[in-house]
């Protein structure tokens, strides 16, 4: 809606995780650098736990572009299913032919388990590491962590056939922590936890994300007034995923006014109508009279005018 009104081929504040807009701040890089020292030094069992919103799935992608050159990656991003099919997902991942010669028949666990090494094993010959990242690793049920545990024994007398990543949210060490899988917590080398960014970094933030979006030399990327960005961070306490949402809206309410700058009373505004953010807001600003405003009914007002704004000034096929 508001891409040209800024100057931008895409918008900066999707909370899709796209590794474009990776923002290495020092947790961030932290667990990036933990990594990647540790998988290149051949460990077999690494995890990164993280809360809600933080950018586990975004450093999880940008770590599989970095190495896409120096490993056979694969990349399971809802690890919720039972053993089997964990096997089989992770075979489909590398490419191993399930097919049995028999259509009627099921291929046992430990015939996947065997193509499994088989194609592990082909991949050491070739001087080849394989990477497989599990995203979301919190939701694995139990049963199927015995899967992971066997995947974890791959091995020859020199290395690790197979390198793992658990990335997840804080459930997975509460669920690692069973007794009846201890000895795959045992395994796990290196552990990382991934917090939000120090409130400090967020206006940086808001700069490369608009950097990143940028359409061209030309585009502004000092939207966000100082205070402003002091105001999100205040707000989000520096979560990534919070800090999109609520820039995003801000875009969208300057853009409703026909305005270029995102200033204190559009962030209060946008944390208004935001869950885990805002509340009613009752005090006066220089712009607006809260206290008498009901903050739902003018946001829509201004996204209708947002709206109405976008039909009146784009032409038919245009960029929006």
């Amino acid at each position: 809606m508001y891409l040209r009104h800024f100057s931008l081929r895409e918008a900066p504040f999707s909370i899709t995780p796209d590794s474009a807009f990776f923002y290495p701040h020092e947790a961030a890089q932290l667990a990036l650098n933990t990594l990647l020292v540790a998988l290149r030094s051949g460990e077999g069992f690494l995890k990164i736990v993280g809360e809600v919103g933080c950018g586990k799935t975004v450093l999880c992608r940008h770590l599989l572009n970095i190495l896409q050159d120096e490993f056979v990656t694969a990349y399971i991003p809802n690890p919720d299913m039972g053993p089997d099919d964990l096997l089989m997902a992770l075979a489909h991942e590398l490419g191993v032919d399930l097919v049995p010669r028999r259509r009627a028949t099921v291929m046992a666990r430990h015939k996947v388990l065997q193509l499994l090494r088989d194609c592990l094993l082909e991949h050491a010959k070739a001087g080849r590491r394989v990477l497989v990242c599990i995203d979301e690793a919190q939701a694995i049920p139990l049963k199927t962590l015995e899967s992971i545990r066997l995947l974890s024994n791959l091995e020859t007398e020199k290395q690790k056939l197979l390198q793992l990543v658990l990335l997840g949210q804080p459930e997975l060490d509460a669920t690692l922590a069973r007794a009846e899988i201890r000895q795959l917590l045992q395994r796990i080398t290196f552990s990382e936890f991934l917090g939000p960014m120090a409130v400090d970094r967020v206006p940086a933030y808001l700069e490369h994300r608009l950097l990143t979006a940028a359409l061209d030399e030309n585009t502004d990327v000092k939207v966000f007034e100082p205070d402003a960005g002091r105001e999100i961070a205040r707000l989000t306490r520096g979560v990534p995923r919070l800090v999109n949402v609520l820039s995003h809206k801000c875009l969208m309410l300057a853009y409703g006014e026909g305005e270029h700058r995102v200033g204190c009373h559009h962030v209060r505004m946008a944390g208004a109508d935001t869950p885990g953010i805002g509340g009613r807001l009752a005090r006066s600003d220089s712009r607006w009279s809260w206290r008498d405003i009901d903050a739902g009914r003018w946001w829509r007002a201004v996204l209708s005018a947002a709206s109405r704004r976008r039909l009146r000034e784009e032409k038919p096929g245009a960029t929006s």
